[in-house]
């Protein structure tokens, strides 16, 4: 990762205003990295807060999937995704590949306002940084020749 970096921004219906009110408290430092979201997140924060990002589709239309490719394809560097516990989602397969996705690629991944408030605060953030990377591939290779 360099020093500037790629930021996902999504939040679920019922938490899209505490990611707004979360970005609008530290557009300072958001304003010095590129940031992505959904179509929905995006838009608003552009809208109320005057912060470009850089918008996929709506989650359910495609966007989490996006920004899943966007991560896969090395193009995403963290990902601020407020999600919410309490209300089941017709797209929850995708956002659990989402999430999953964060995992294998070893994304910085922050899905509420304090892991968010201690990722965004971290000195790592205007750092470069070299993520460690699991290699899945060789480790389902393994698998196959023990058994």
């Amino acid at each position: 990762m360099k020093e500037k970096k790629r930021i996902g921004l999504v939040a679920h219906d019922y938490r899209k205003r505490d990611l707004i009110d979360w970005v609008d408290y530290n557009s300072g430092t958001l304003k010095d990295h590129k940031l992505y979201g959904t179509g929905t997140t995006g838009g608003l924060i552009e809208e109320k807060l005057g912060l470009k990002v850089y918008r996929f589709m709506s989650g359910p239309l495609g966007g989490d999937l996006q920004l899943g490719a966007t991560i896969a394809d090395g193009d995403l560097d963290i990902l601020i995704f407020f999600w919410d516990p309490l209300q089941a989602q017709p797209h929850d397969v995708d956002v659990k590949a989402l999430l999953r996705i964060c995992i294998v690629y070893n994304i910085p991944l922050a899905c509420n306002r304090s892991s968010a408030d201690f990722l965004i605060s971290s000195e790592l953030l205007d750092k470069p940084y070299e993520r460690f990377l699991v290699d899945y591939g060789e480790r389902l290779r393994n698998l196959k020749t023990e058994e």
